[in-house]
């Protein structure tokens, strides 16, 4: 493998890892499930899925449209061996559920694998471990939730507004 393809397997799976981060945050589901191989797994520290259906079944059931997330990354280590590769993410997190007056906020260092297939790199095992957490009782803070953009209104990656014709 020249430095060039290095290079360019590397640019594909970081432009992997943030389009799931994106449709995750911005509720994407279809997006979010293109991002796995079918029989890719997730553990994020300790809540463990065997597959792909089950891991974005369980994203799309408990993180609504009520709750704003961010979940930035940085810091990779990438290495691609042939046709497979694994990556290692730092993540500081926030989650926001204004309902019930919440905010977590935390960090973590993912873990994932990725697979080459005819579709470009692919996630065939994604998930975390705290390093910390924190939970925050919003009731008696002056604190005001705006934003939570629709997850219709965000712009795909060749700029056209998701879910529109």
């Amino acid at each position: 493998m020249t430095d060039s393809q290095l290079r360019d397997d590397v640019d594909a799976i970081s432009r992997l890892k943030y389009a799931y981060l994106r449709c995750l945050d911005t509720k994407q589901w279809d997006g979010f499930q293109d991002c796995f191989v079918p029989e890719a797994t997730g553990d994020y520290n300790g809540l463990e899925f065997a597959d792909r259906e089950t891991l974005v079944g369980y994203m799309r059931e408990n993180i609504s449209e009520g709750m704003l997330t961010l979940h930035p990354v940085h810091h990779p280590e990438i290495d691609v061996d042939g046709d497979t590769a694994t990556g290692r993410w730092y993540l500081v997190d926030r989650v926001i559920v204004d309902a019930v007056n919440f905010m977590l906020e935390g960090a973590a260092f993912y873990e994932d694998r990725y697979v080459r297939t005819a579709d470009g790199w692919k996630v065939s095992h994604t998930g975390y471990r705290r390093t910390w957490e924190m939970h925050y009782d919003l009731t008696d803070m002056k604190v005001k939730v705006t934003g939570g953009v629709s997850s219709d209104r965000v712009r795909n990656e060749r700029g056209h507004v998701a879910n529109e014709d």
